[in-house]
């Protein structure tokens, strides 16, 4: 009898030791499978790696995944995540096959600079558990539904048009074209002479000016939306070509609305401060330092879209930050500008440009850094 309770107890004891083992069986491993996909030569890295997945064989096992941080991970011809950290997870073999309808596909991890081994696939029997001391953290992996050709197209589309509109205006309207292009015009600042040339804001040349400029404008915000808030988005629109340019013209048209509202302003502080003639050139000093960084803002962002796609987000971010530090300059050159020219005293000018543009530019610059966030 001391025997046979023996032989229990010594058999449930293996199975107990077995099971971490068994959940982690290996069925098949692909780290022999893997491929550089790149164009590696002595003066740039390989940035992708590229194995070819079964998801026939071993139906109800799982395929045990890691990925390094940073890395943009396609499944077949579709985008499935970016993992912003180490990432470890396992997805079940027949999941796959049905959420991507086919049975074998290319997975393709692209990372500047990556090498063999540093991401790893195998398919095991059971997906082992991760516990707090591994090195790698299993993180929850957020779907990108939307297709980098769609965005591609969407910009495209949208530069051709805000060219368009630029040749028509310097067609009608050649010497303000030159005037409001040139970098050099915000160090003469030639506005703020009593001959300048813009008087009339609800003037066709101004007003089309400024829609140029919103469009333009607008354009940014729309990849920052697409790019930081896409869940948000996806909630409420397809976010196919259709919907994406919609989305771009309701924003110009918002920020035109704004951008009028933004100038009444100006011209009531200025009112107030006894400062009347002088909103013309205050305001398109900093129109046109918005217009010419929106420029550079754009072939940014056309070499990231259609050359380095993973890292977009990465440079948006950077060209925000950017645009920030780059107006705040503007407003201070902007200051300097009005106190050689005006003899108004310092704290006086100091005064006006806080509540004309500071506080307001803050409070919206706060306003988006917590809708981004």
């Amino acid at each position: 009898m001391k025997k046979v309770i023996f032989k229990i107890l010594f058999f449930f004891l293996l199975m107990g030791l077995s099971a971490p083992f068994a959940s982690g069986q290996v069925l098949e491993d692909y780290k022999s499978d893997w491929e550089e996909g790149g164009n590696k030569s002595w003066f740039s890295d390989n940035d992708r790696l590229i194995v070819e997945l079964d998801l026939v064989s071993f139906p109800m096992g799982f395929i045990s995944f890691e990925f390094p941080a940073q890395s943009v991970v396609f499944l077949g011809d579709k985008l499935w995540f970016f993992s912003e950290k180490d990432t470890i997870f396992s997805e079940k073999v027949s999941q796959l096959k049905s959420q991507f309808n086919v049975e074998k596909a290319n997975l393709i991890v692209f990372k500047r600079g990556i090498q063999m081994g540093d991401s790893k696939i195998q398919k095991v029997l059971q997906p082992a558990e991760l516990n707090s001391d591994q090195v790698l953290k299993a993180e929850l992996i957020r779907n990108r539904d939307f297709q980098r050709q769609e965005i591609r197209d969407f910009f495209v589309f949208a530069v051709l048009l805000v060219l368009f509109g630029i040749a028509l205006y310097k067609l009608a309207y050649p010497y303000l074209f030159a005037v409001m292009i040139r970098p050099l015009s915000l160090i003469y600042a030639e506005d703020f002479s009593e001959s300048g040339s813009l008087q009339k804001f609800f003037s066709f040349d101004v007003l089309f000016y400024v829609v140029v400029v919103n469009m333009l404008t607008s354009l940014a915000g729309v990849l920052g939306l697409l790019f930081f808030k896409f869940e948000w988005l996806k909630t409420r629109f397809t976010l196919d070509f259709n919907s994406m340019f919609q989305l771009w013209l309701a924003v110009a048209g918002i920020l035109l609305m704004l951008t009028i509202l933004k100038f009444i302003g100006i011209r009531v502080v200025a009112y107030l401060f006894d400062l009347e003639k002088l909103e013309f050139p205050h305001f398109f000093y900093l129109l046109r330092l918005v217009a010419i960084t929106s420029a550079f803002f754009v072939l940014v962002s056309a070499f990231f879209l259609m050359n380095e796609f993973s890292g977009m987000k990465n440079a948006l971010s950077f060209s925000f930050s950017a645009f920030f530090w780059i107006y705040i300059a503007g407003v201070v050159g902007l200051f300097l500008i009005m106190m050689n020219r005006l003899s108004f005293k310092k704290y006086h000018l100091f005064a006006y440009l806080c509540i004309a543009e500071l506080v307001p530019f803050l409070v919206i610059s706060k306003w988006i850094m917590v809708v981004g966030q």
